[in-house]
Order: C-alpha cells, then structure tokens, then sequence
C-alpha cells in the first residue's frame, strides 16, 4: 500500500473517531479592558477591549457593550456586533456619539464615544462569544468624565514619563561619558608610548654620532705616534770619528 493510502486511511480513521466521541468541549474565551478611563466634558474617549480566544475567529463572532450609569443598577446595551455588521441601539444618550473602531479578527472589540458629557459617568461592560468558545467572563471599564483631567492624574503621568526619559537621559549620558573617558585614556597612553620611542631613537642616534665622531680622532691619534716613532727609528747614528774631529 502506498503512503498517500495509508495517510487517507489514518484521516477517516481519526474523523470516525471524532464523529464517535461528539464535539469537542466549549473552551474559556478571555476578555480585557482597561479598570478606569478619563475623559473631558466634550471631548472623545475610546474604551478599548480585546479577547483572546482559543478557537479561529468564526462569522458568528458577537460583541455586545452595555453602559450601567453611575448611582444606579440598571444595565443596558448600547452597542452590538454580530454577522459582520456593527449594530448601534437606538434608544439611550449614546445612539449619536458613537463610532465602532475594533476589528474582531485583530481580536479587537473596541468603542469612541464623542462630545463626553457628566451623564456618561458609569461602568462599562464588554462581552465576546467566539463559538464554539463562547465560555468567559466579561470585562469592564470606569469611566469618569470631568470639567479637565484631575491635577493628581496628569501629575502622576507626567511624573512617570518624566522619570522614564530622564533615567534614559541619564544611561545615555553615562555611556558616552565611559567612551569619551576610555577614549581619551587610550589617546594619551598612545602619546606616551611614541614618546618613548622618539626618545629611545634619539639617544640611539646620539650614541652613535658620539662613536662616529670618536673614530677619526682615535685613528689620528695612532697614526700620529706611529709616524713619530718611525721618524725616531730612521734619525742615523753619528761615527766616533766626527766626534773627535770637532774636538780638535
């Protein structure tokens, strides 16, 4: 039998088995969204929300957000996404200030709420069902709409970004402080080897102008006294004879 055969085999195999046991169990869907949001009165807001799913991002997928105002405990459902198509509820303060920016197969569920008002204070609900994985809990958000964004959380931000540029600040400088240290150490003991060396030929140039100038006197010198003694050796010895003739 061939491997092609034995693989179709294997395939029907598997399928009359996974036929037989029925399908497979509901797995748990998560969703995220942030705690807390803060927003101006007039300004847009987005409320984020993405979910990860076990299981491939299927037509069915629905994305539903409900809005539970702040001091009361009705919940309701502002938005819905089902079929490919988003669905915005047409009852309630937000059917005219809202914008669908997610997209389910970046697994992305998010809302823009524009023209915030103090009425738009409350918690918000995030829900996904992705079936078979339709198992999971919800997530949701605060949202606090003020006249401006409070001191204490704009100071707080500020503080950390601040913080985080300047320790980047700091590292950078601390870097090109060790090179320029490293750099300058090396560059003056460069110096000082080419020092020692002009030195070292110097002096040896020194030596041997000395041994040079040395030789020639050194050759005279026994030249001149060999001359002399020659000189001493060659001067004729006088007869007695002579001697006595000047004598008389």
């Amino acid at each position: 039998m061939s491997q092609g055969a034995e693989g179709s085999g294997c395939l029907l195999l598997l399928a009359g088995l996974l036929a037989v046991l029925g399908p497979s169990p509901t797995s748990s869907i998560h969703v995220y969204t942030q705690r807390e949001v803060y927003g101006t009165v007039g300004s847009p807001v987005t409320l984020s929300c993405s979910f990860w799913s076990s299981e491939w991002i299927s037509e069915d997928i629905s994305i539903t957000w409900h809005f539970q105002a702040e001091g009361t405990r009705d919940s309701t459902s502002i938005f819905h996404y089902a079929k490919g198509q988003p669905y915005i509820d047409d009852v309630g303060t937000f059917k005219e200030r809202m914008e669908w920016v997610g997209n389910p197969r970046r697994k992305d569920g998010s809302i823009v709420i524009h023209n915030l008002d103090y009425t738009d204070n409350g918690t918000f609900t995030c829900d996904v069902k992705n079936p078979p994985d339709i198992v999971g809990k919800s997530s949701q958000v605060t949202l606090y709409v003020f006249e401006k964004v409070p001191t204490r959380y704009g100071v707080v931000l500020g503080s950390i970004i601040g913080g985080a540029l300047l320790l980047v600040a700091v590292v950078v400088a601390l870097v090109y402080l060790i090179r320029y240290c490293w750099l300058r150490r090396q560059v003056a003991l460069q110096r000082r080897l080419s020092a020692m060396e002009k030195g070292k030929l110097q002096r040896s140039a020194k030596d041997a102008s000395k041994r040079s100038r040395q030789a020639p006197v050194l050759y005279a010198m026994l030249d001149h006294s060999r001359s002399t003694k020659a000189a001493s050796e060659k001067k004729p010895k006088g007869a007695p004879g002579d001697s006595r003739k000047d004598k008389k």
